[in-house]
């Protein structure tokens, strides 16, 4: 994401570098550079023209300090209005009531029922909450269907009225029905239209007035660029929402909606989309998405990401078996997994500082490991427990079966032997064979 903007904007902090001193001439030329880069991110004129003068206002005559250099100092001064221009600080979400009704409004096609769903599962797991879904979306051929089957892929209940063709009604019920169940969390997915239109807005106001929410979240797709932003503010006008979702965020290098909507409609973004996957579900901190979009990487996300598929109890298993020499493939592919679910490999690369902007042009694929995960799969039981077994001939009978090669079967055992020896090295420390896993991406690929 933002790969179009972070390129633009380092090449316009470029222009300061050598100078002593901040001055008036080298600043218009910068912020003329970065004026250009907000417009071609999709961000409204007007908000990009405000941003670079009030960065203007401060960059002005101030002297750098000893140990920074103008483009460094430039750069502090437009993360922080970037930071400000997004929001701020992180928005939470209210949970307070007893359900917490959570209202999902949209224009068809943003992704609406499937962030029900993902919210639904991040409320669940994160939250220890008891979610319940609510299909009114009673227009859109196989809504409900769709709705039941991410909520049966997440084990999360779905409420349905079949046949029931009035919204206000379906979801009056569905509270009643989660406050005699157990439910403490209502996410009701409510009809998009492929435009704005007056029976669309009725509706969803008649909905929002009968059920009094705690949230009534606005779900944009951020490819949509500056039309999302236009949309947003047709939505709040009429509905008063109280934040926003930005979904499929890993698909747009612009990135212009994030930057710009909070501006427009004074709410702020609460989380965005990043895949496809259920899990793939962020809450969206200003400060970090600022950092990224400045090449300067996000390791606290990356971090919480390790974090989050960290196994305790498989973790003491592989230590025991390290302290043995008994590590093998089969534990090598276990951590693999742990890493795959931490989300697609060019957007943990680019929470890396320094790495995204290094591979900006490499070409990572979603399944980086799928060479790797080949070979130990044509590996027998008992060469994966005991590699020291893997002479030429049964190298190249694994290399033929995995559709690789004998060069990529040995590059995989040397560093299948490094990491071994890394991991024995390391043994002891919590979730750091996970985290020295992802130091070594670049090596692996």
């Amino acid at each position: 994401m933002f790969d179009n903007l972070s390129d633009k904007l380092d090449k316009a902090f470029h222009i300061l570098k050598g100078h002593g001193k901040i001055t008036e001439v080298n600043v218009a030329d910068t912020l003329k550079e970065v004026r250009r880069a907000l417009l071609d991110a999709d961000v409204n004129f007007k908000i990009a023209k405000d941003f670079t003068s009030r960065v203007k206002d401060k960059a002005l005559g101030q002297d750098v300090l000893t140990t920074l250099q103008p483009g460094q100092l430039m750069i502090k001064i437009v993360k922080d209005e970037l930071i400000e221009l997004m929001g701020g600080d992180v928005a939470g979400i209210n949970l307070s009531a007893t359900p917490s009704i959570i209202l999902m409004s949209g224009l068809q096609g943003s992704g609406k029922t499937t962030f029900s769903g993902k919210l639904a599962n991040f409320l669940k797991t994160k939250k220890n909450k008891k979610p319940l879904l609510v299909a009114c979306d009673i227009y859109r051929p196989a809504a409900i269907n769709q709705l039941q089957v991410v909520g049966e892929q997440i084990g999360v209940e779905v409420y349905t009225e079949e046949g029931n063709m009035n919204p206000v009604e379906i979801a009056q019920n569905a509270i009643k029905y989660a406050k005699s169940n157990g439910f403490n969390v209502v996410i009701v997915d409510t009809a998009g239209r492929l435009a704005v239109d007056e029976q669309m807005m009725t509706e969803i106001a008649n909905v929002h007035k009968a059920i009094q929410p705690q949230e009534t979240l606005f779900v944009v797709d951020a490819m949509t660029g500056q039309d999302a932003v236009n949309t947003a503010k047709a939505f709040n006008d009429r509905l008063n929402f109280d934040g926003v979702i930005l979904t499929k965020l890993d698909g747009d290098t612009r990135g212009g909606a994030a930057i710009s909507i909070k501006s427009v409609v004074n709410k702020p973004i609460k989380f965005i989309g990043t895949g496809e996957k259920m899990d793939a579900i962020d809450v969206f901190y200003p400060d970090r998405m600022a950092d990224r979009i400045l090449g300067m990487g996000d390791v606290i996300s990356l971090v919480e990401r390790a974090q989050a598929q960290y196994d305790e109890e498989e973790a003491r298993k592989i230590q025991k078996k390290i302290a043995k020499n008994e590590f093998g493939f089969d534990d090598f592919l276990s951590q693999i997994q742990q890493v795959k679910k931490m989300g697609n490999m060019k957007d943990l690369v680019g929470m890396i500082p320094g790495v995204g902007k290094a591979l900006k042009d490499v070409d990572i694929e979603d399944d980086a490991f799928k060479h790797i995960e080949a070979i130990i799969h044509s590996m027998t039981p008992e060469e994966r427990t005991k590699p020291v077994l893997l002479d030429a001939k049964r190298k190249a009978r694994i290399a033929k079966g995995s559709g690789t090669d004998i060069q990529q079967v040995n590059q995989l055992l040397k560093q299948f032997d490094q990491m071994s020896k890394m991991m024995k090295m390391m043994q002891g420390a919590k979730g750091k064979n996970l985290m020295r896993m992802m130091g070594n991406l670049k090596g692996m690929q």
